[in-house]
């Protein structure tokens, strides 16, 4: 089952990036269902946070899709090369998002396999968010799509992580955002394969 659109309209994104944990994560594209539970997420807690696009409330075409109501998809380019999945949380205007850092994937794995050109499975597969969007198809083409539709969606199948199972620390490739680098917004589960930074 779907997870309901009412799970996406809390407004402590930090809370539900940690209980995405364990989340499983689907595509269909092109009839071809692909997908996995997530095991990284970074929550990105809008006007206040100095490391969100939406920091200040700055609208652009790009973050405008932010500033819509939560259980849509936030998708955009980076570096120029990475496609990277976010998911809206909180209500209409407030610009919350949590970016999909890691999957461990479960179904569809040799179609996952061919769109990220790897001939052999390696964790890389679904380790950071740029592989994550690559192996399950995600691209701005499907940007501000609905977390209800049949191309996108997360679904609750009862896996869930103990507290000592997972770790809280600062998020990745934000020292721009000086003390909020370093707040503890990034949640992974400890000791799998897929996470996309060794765990320590």
């Amino acid at each position: 089952m779907k997870l309901p659109e009412t799970y996406y309209l809390g407004t402590d994104v930090v809370a539900i990036s940690k209980s995405l944990l364990g989340k499983y994560l689907f595509t269909c594209i092109d009839g071809v269902t692909t997908g996995g539970y997530i095991i990284e997420t970074e929550a990105y807690n809008g006007a206040v946070d100095k490391a969100a696009h939406s920091y200040g409330n700055r609208i652009t075409p790009r973050t405008k899709t932010m500033f819509m109501q939560g259980g849509i998809a936030y998708i955009y380019l980076c570096y120029g090369i990475h496609e990277m999945f976010n998911i809206v949380t909180s209500t209409e205007g407030h610009a919350q998002a949590i970016l999909i850092r890691a999957v461990h994937p479960t179904e569809g794995i040799e179609a996952m396999q061919v769109r990220r050109n790897m001939m052999v499975l390696k964790p890389t597969i679904t380790a950071g968010p740029g592989s994550v969007a690559k192996a399950l198809g995600i691209s701005r083409n499907i940007n501000a799509i609905s977390l209800q539709s049949d191309t996108l969606w997360l679904e609750d199948r009862g896996l869930h992580f103990a507290d000592e199972q997972i770790t809280v620390g600062p998020r990745i490739g934000v020292a721009y955002a000086a003390e909020d680098a370093l707040l503890p917004y990034r949640f992974y589960v400890k000791g799998d394969i897929y996470v996309s930074k060794p765990n320590k």
